[in-house]
């Protein structure tokens, strides 16, 4: 809970006041690899922060492949907002990765307190436009360059998330093959010895 107290105080926007009143109303959440936090097709109705461990949020292509857009690491928070305030089924999910920790709140639990904690809609704003603002960065080194240059960028930008995740869902972001990322793999550690 530590973690959730240190990133609500993100931006000095909550007083300690505030992350008293907030903190409280989160319930911790263990999921294992492959479990769903947002399965397809149902409405989005939590808040999510995370306080270890990855997810991939994830669609399908033409081909009804897998296709992982983002994934969401340690101390982020997270919600499927288009879903939610377009009250629609989600049109991608959200899965761990790897055993990850959560802490949740209901969309609704949340709303209620913008009456007591009125910084809190504020807070909301400040961490949905820093969120966007990373999937646009993200967008940009993953539209550009060859397969080696894209992995090489991953590693260089998410490092620990290269020692977590599993090949197939990197490759995946990545929008190469899982062969293509071995043989990068294996090529990068001959250049190391």
């Amino acid at each position: 809970m530590e973690k959730l107290r240190s990133a609500l105080a993100f931006g000095g926007i909550l007083s300690q006041h505030d992350i008293d009143l907030i903190a409280p109303l989160f319930t911790y959440k263990e999921l294992q690899a492959e479990d769903y936090f947002q399965p397809f097709d149902k409405v989005a109705k939590e808040i999510a922060f995370v306080e270890s461990g990855v997810l991939h949020l994830f669609g399908s292509d033409l081909n009804g492949n897998r296709v992982t857009k983002y994934f969401i690491r340690e101390n982020q928070f997270f919600a499927n907002l288009e879903s939610y305030y377009a009250t629609q089924p989600a049109t991608d999910a959200i899965q761990a990765v790897v055993t990850t920790e959560l802490y949740t709140i209901s969309f609704r639990v949340f709303e209620l307190q913008y009456a007591r904690i009125p910084n809190l809609y504020i807070f909301q704003k400040t961490i949905t436009e820093a969120t966007l603002l990373n999937k646009i960065k993200d967008n940009d080194f993953l539209n550009f360059g060859n397969a080696r240059i894209k992995y090489e960028e991953f590693l260089r930008r998410y490092p620990s998330l290269a020692q977590q995740v599993p090949q197939q869902y990197i490759a995946s972001y990545l929008k190469i093959t899982p062969q293509s990322l071995s043989r990068i793999r294996k090529e990068a550690t001959k250049k190391k010895s």
